[in-house]
């Protein structure tokens, strides 16, 4: 294990991870991944703060929607289901920012050795 750890070590010295950094390429996945996570943020803190404030200041959510389960319950138990599915999906898109960042480390690695 130790070994394996030293080989890492050496191929990340290769890296000149300031020059990845000023990239156009890593700038270009930093602006993605942004253009990803905030419309995500957005949604789930709007999602999140409105059954509170529902609850709080208005009757809405206090009809029956299931025989005696009202509304509120529908949403709170909606809440559960809109964190696994952002969760399921950030998991996916995480996965291919993480591949586009190797690629753009690769890409950089194979220019430093020219």
């Amino acid at each position: 294990m130790d070994n394996l750890a030293k080989a890492h070590d050496q191929m990340e010295e290769n890296v000149d991870y300031e020059v990845v950094a000023s990239s156009s390429a890593f700038k270009r996945l930093l602006s993605a991944k942004k253009a990803f996570l905030v419309p995500m943020i957005i949604f789930f803190m709007l999602f999140y703060f409105m059954l509170p404030i529902l609850t709080s200041f208005t009757n809405v959510l206090n009809q029956p929607a299931i025989g005696s389960i009202t509304w509120t319950w529908m949403y709170a138990f909606a809440q559960f289901v809109m964190t696994w599915v952002l969760c399921m999906i950030y998991v996916k898109k995480a996965a291919k920012f993480d591949k586009d960042a190797e690629q753009i480390i690769e890409s950089h690695k194979t220019q430093g050795e020219r």
